[in-house]
């Protein structure tokens, strides 16, 4: 369905595509910086409205789609998105009602909506607000200053995605600002995901000490990733204890 609308979108681009194109476009060796950026768009399925998944995807989005609202918001924490795409076009519709239930999940998450050159919607509605015809390169340019850290410095694990230069983590649906210890040590653990890694280490490295005689404020310090990160840190699906030996981030 991604490339037949793909194909839509090329075929019923308009005549000055070309130029708006080239206008619009910024250097491509900006793009690397995109690959780490989670995008939700949100499609429906009307073949004469371009569809922007494919191509948001081949310009190194990681791209996942849902084909209309209540879809959307079931997959916010599965995602945990960068941002959102609402191509109300395609839903022949205004999209505020998505924009809606989409902030009542994360009042924080950015959206672009997009809509047919005929309606007109309160600029409040969502962060960008693009009316159709327009390239793709020119939605490219609107996400990209929406992204967490401009797209740069983001750790993405999972669902579990860490701006480190904001000191931020979004996780199913959840965003949470952490102190610079925290950020560091929930690095350490998303780059040994999978791994059990032992308290001494984790302490050493986070506290910048060869002391490991009183570990308890790492117990302290992992309840709180546990609070910005699970949806029931009693019961933690992620970060999980392994007894005498130290933690392990399975994802």
């Amino acid at each position: 369905m991604l490339q037949f609308h793909a194909f839509c979108s090329r075929v019923s681009a308009p005549a000055n595509y070309h130029a708006l194109e080239n206008r619009d476009t910024y250097s491509d060796h900006l793009m690397p910086s995109l690959k780490n950026a989670s995008l939700l768009v949100i499609e429906g399925r009307y073949a004469e409205i371009p569809s922007f998944a494919l191509d948001l995807q081949k310009k190194g989005f990681d791209v996942h789609t849902a084909q209309n609202g209540s879809q959307a918001v079931s997959r916010l924490k599965e995602v945990s998105p960068s941002l959102v795409v609402v191509n109300a076009a395609s839903l022949r519709s205004t999209g505020l009602r998505i924009c809606q239930s989409i902030h009542e999940q994360d009042a924080k998450l950015p959206i672009i909506l997009i809509l047919e050159s005929d309606r007109r919607v309160d600029k409040d509605a969502a962060d960008a607000v693009l009316a159709l015809p327009f390239t793709v390169q020119k939605l490219v340019n609107r996400i990209k200053p929406l992204l967490p850290g401009d797209g740069k410095n983001v750790v993405h694990v999972g669902p579990v995605r860490l701006d480190v230069e904001r000191r931020r983590v979004r996780c199913l649906g959840k965003s949470t600002k952490l102190t610079p210890r925290l950020v560091t040590l929930l690095r350490m653990l998303m780059d040994k995901h999978g791994e059990v890694v032992e308290r001494d280490n984790l302490f050493k490295k986070v506290w910048e000490t060869n002391y490991t005689g009183d570990t308890r404020t790492l117990d302290v310090h992992i309840s709180w990733l546990r609070a910005a990160i699970e949806l029931d840190p009693d019961n933690p699906k992620f970060l999980k204890t392994i007894r005498g030996v130290g933690y392990r981030l399975d994802i």
